[in-house]
């Protein structure tokens, strides 16, 4: 049974508690933060990359040269016909049977538009030249490749949400769009790239593992990832503490001065 510790952003206090709360694990949904506090589990780890160590394997080098016709450009956090036909794409190939499986287009576009924080749509595209020939399988045709909704924090880039072509296999576009994250951040001197949770054991979440100078948030500190069957007892229930006491430990930013009027 899963449960969640959680809070809403709303106001000029937002980005404040985005920032904070990022720090210890939380990660955002719209204008709400949360961070997994089921009770007879604690595996959900977040997990983010110091961008500083970061040093690609070869196989990462490769996926690199093999997407560098790719054009990026970030945007305003506004949803379009085209990244909706290429979610519905891309959930129907990797998660028919998942939790956003029925999403329509008016709940994508509250997913990507409704944030009280600084966030950015990163889009990768084809060029139109190469459009065609690009595609497996002859379908999609569209140049938009791969989609990134990214917020902004001021120590990294929290990578909210992505989705890619699923006929572009050979392209590995879900390890290029952290790839280039990790690129982004560089360029902005942002120390990290936060990826989201990380599960021991879970296939789905293991290509998070596959990363160089990954840390994740476990016992209240980030620590290196190290070896990933080390953290097999984050299952057992006996891993997880009381619900006050994670409450207890969290810290929140000073808050804002309040305003008055004359």
């Amino acid at each position: 049974m899963e449960r969640k510790l959680f809070t809403a952003l709303q106001g000029d206090y937002s980005e404040k508690l985005n920032d904070t709360l990022s720090k210890q694990g939380f990660r955002r949904s719209q204008n709400v933060l949360y961070r997994p506090s089921c009770a007879d589990c604690s595996a959900c780890l977040s997990a983010r990359i110091r961008v500083a160590d970061f040093k690609p394997s070869r196989t990462q080098r490769r996926v690199k040269r093999r997407n560098s016709d790719l054009l990026r450009e970030a945007t305003s956090p506004w949803a379009t016909e085209d990244q909706f036909a290429l979610f519905r794409r891309y959930l129907d190939s990797r998660h028919a049977s998942g939790g956003m499986a029925d999403m329509d287009i008016f709940e994508f576009a509250a997913m990507i538009e409704e944030t009280p924080v600084r966030s950015r749509v990163v889009e990768y595209r084809l060029p139109e030249d190469s459009v065609a020939e690009a595609y497996e399988g002859g379908i999609g045709l569209s140049p938009l490749t791969a989609v990134c909704l990214t917020d902004v924090l001021d120590d990294g880039l929290s990578m909210v949400y992505s989705f890619y072509e699923p006929t572009m296999e050979k392209r590995s576009l879900g390890t290029h769009i952290i790839l280039d994250h990790i690129e982004i951040a560089r360029e902005a001197n942002l120390p990290y790239v936060y990826l989201g949770y990380w599960v021991p054991g879970s296939p789905k979440m293991g290509y998070k593992a596959n990363f160089d100078a990954v840390e994740i948030y476990k016992g209240g500190t980030w620590q290196p990832l190290g070896d990933p069957t080390a953290h097999d007892s984050e299952t057992h229930p006996l891993s997880v503490a009381p619900i006050a006491q994670q409450v207890a430990q969290i810290t929140l930013p000073e808050a804002l001065p309040t305003k008055t009027t004359r």
